[in-house]
């Protein structure tokens, strides 16, 4: 892979913040975008709650306060489907003019498991929650005894419910066992526009009766050329009909939906987070059966993550559903199986390597060295488009928690370092020009301020 032939692009004129100031705005931002009883993820671009944001939304709050952390994760649960999906957007009632809304999924109306009150969309997105309850316990067993208590008896009340999102993810989205999560939707994924989804929404073919819209992102965000293209809008609105003809049913969604892809990167996810809600219920009595099914639940998917491993490249592979074949691509998502773990030895160094080599982190045009969501050498690199190319820092946030959870201190700390660099001037966006450091997407993004606080405080 290339590491030449880049844009000419000056970096931009960044001044870092000290951690103290950082930490204050990033603490204001939070509490600027808070709703009450939910966070926004954006004020503008996304004025409801999203689901992998709002855990590590909750990660940030925790550390501000524990109780409002809490509150943020029980409006979450309390939106679960009775099929146990948490859903991918929790909407408020603050804001009738986003799009695609509660009218356009029509949930509440099409479909029997969804709750009636509060309006959700029909997807659901990577199962990061139960690592964000882990985080917030943590938080609150280093305060004082009633926010020890808090945390206790929000865990009780939790478990039922994340026990049923985590039996529905192995059941319902992975019923052959392979230990990957199947995704029908990019947005389920987290990394819409990802060229890892290029294959499988090229074979969605949209049909005249595709009802009509009208975007909003795009209004809100200046550069359209940072954001998914019409084209590719109109196939996740056409994805959205398919599965409202079927009632949002899951067996019908998996036969009839155009789009089915065994998704490595929330497969990866899945692994984590059944491993740290089973570490919450070891020591509590009557949770051993919930325990062990749980640890073989991450067992299954790191060990389906560690199959899709390309012998060639190394990096770990998304499978289509629907042609039965690998997905190869140059993505952040091919370096699953450090979150999770499965590797051999002699596998995962070369994973590591390539994660640091002028391929990746090392390339040295970036910035910071956090792995970009598309490698700046594949030719499906875009500095500023969306998932790919630019830099995530919650993604920098996620990988340097993996590590530090997997015994890899000195890697977690340099990716903290890079992450804080990344976003060091205080600008809190939603994604970053790798080779600039320009701010893009959305202006004071929640989780960004998250995990800025949960890595400063």
């Amino acid at each position: 892979m290339s590491t030449t032939a880049l844009p000419a692009d000056p970096p931009i004129q960044r001044t870092r913040l000290t951690d103290e100031v950082l930490a204050a705005q990033a603490a204001y931002i939070l509490r600027g975008n808070d709703l009450g009883s939910m966070t926004t993820a954006a004020p503008r671009l996304y004025p409801h709650m999203w689901s992998w944001d709002a855990a590590f939304i909750a990660i940030g709050i925790a550390r501000l306060n524990v109780g409002r952390a809490i509150t943020e994760m029980d409006t979450l649960l309390g939106a679960q489907w009775s099929t146990g999906m948490i859903p991918h957007i929790v909407f408020s009632d603050d804001d009738a003019a986003y799009f695609p809304g509660p009218q356009r999924w029509g949930c509440g109306t099409l479909a029997p498991a969804a709750p009636r009150t509060p309006a959700t969309s029909g997807i659901c997105q990577p199962p990061v929650h139960a690592i964000a309850v882990k985080r917030i316990l943590e938080t609150a067993h280093r305060r004082g005894r009633a926010e020890r208590q808090a945390g206790e008896e929000f865990l009780q009340r939790a478990w039922g419910p994340l026990m049923r999102w985590h039996r529905w993810l192995a059941e319902k989205r992975d019923p052959d066992q392979t230990g990957r999560v199947t995704v029908h939707h990019g947005w389920e994924s987290g990394m819409d526009n990802s060229p890892r989804w290029d294959g499988p929404y090229s074979r969605v073919h949209v049909r005249d009766e595709l009802p009509p819209y009208q975007r909003m992102d795009t209004h809100v965000v200046g550069d359209t050329s940072t954001r998914p293209s019409d084209r590719e809008y109109d196939r996740y609105l056409w994805l959205i009909e398919e599965m409202r003809r079927v009632g949002y049913d899951d067996a019908q969604i998996r036969l009839t939906s155009s789009f089915a892809v065994e998704d490595v990167f929330t497969s990866a996810i899945f692994a984590l987070a059944c491993d740290a809600l089973a570490d919450l219920g070891e020591s509590t009595p009557g949770r051993s059966r919930d325990v062990r099914d749980l640890r073989e639940w991450a067992g299954r998917f790191r060990a389906g993550v560690a199959k899709s491993v390309d012998p060639e490249s190394g990096l770990a592979r998304d499978r289509d559903v629907r042609t039965g074949k690998w997905l190869s691509s140059q993505t952040l998502a091919g370096f699953a199986p450090l979150l999770c773990g499965g590797l051999d030895r002699p596998a995962e160094l070369r994973l590591t390597e390539l994660l640091d080599s002028p391929q990746w982190c090392g390339h040295p045009a970036l910035l910071a060295a956090v792995p970009p969501s598309t490698a700046v050498g594949s030719p499906h690199f875009r500095q500023r488009e969306y998932w790919r190319g630019p830099q995530w820092p919650v993604m920098a946030w996620l990988f340097s928690w993996s590590f530090a959870e997997r015994g890899w201190p000195d890697r977690a700390a340099f990716l903290r370092e890079e992450g804080l660099k990344l976003i060091g001037d205080g600008t809190f966006a939603e994604y970053y020009d790798p080779l600039t450091g320009g701010p893009l997407g959305s202006a004071n993004q929640s989780w960004t301020a998250a995990a800025a606080l949960d890595w400063l405080c």
